[in-house]
């Protein structure tokens, strides 16, 4: 483990480019991943712990609002202008809905830890006496 300087190395790149290239937001090393959407369990590089941060199901909730809308829209434009069978519309918005929520599932799962950790945004807590 090396120790990681006060200015991460992602602190000149916005949110959603250390999120889109998988870069840890401490370090800038490429170590956020460990699979297609699966967070690695910590940094590689600096050790930053990502099991500590709660991304939850935040970021799968707001997809559905957003795929479904494009798909939605997409589906009834298309249906207004050709008028295609059913089996049609099956056949171009369901890989198209599957393919937009896991492409963006990524993205959206980043930008939610880099955030959290930008922000030091942490679980409330409950002082006693205040």
């Amino acid at each position: 483990m090396t120790s990681c300087p006060e200015t991460p190395a992602s602190a000149g790149l916005t949110a959603a480019a250390v999120a889109l290239q998988g870069l840890c937001p401490r370090c800038g090393a490429r170590t956020l991943f460990a699979g297609l959407v699966a967070f690695a369990p910590k940094c590689r590089a600096c050790g930053l712990d990502y099991a500590g941060f709660n991304v939850g199901d935040g970021p799968a909730a707001f997809l559905i609002f957003i795929v479904g809308g494009i798909v939605t829209a997409s589906a009834m434009a298309v249906e207004l202008a050709y008028e295609p069978p059913f089996w049609l519309h099956i056949l171009l918005w369901f890989p198209l809905a599957g393919i937009l929520t896991l492409g963006l599932l990524r993205l959206a799962k980043g930008l939610l830890l880099t955030l959290e950790y930008r922000n030091r945004a942490r679980e409330g807590r409950i002082v006693p006496g205040e």
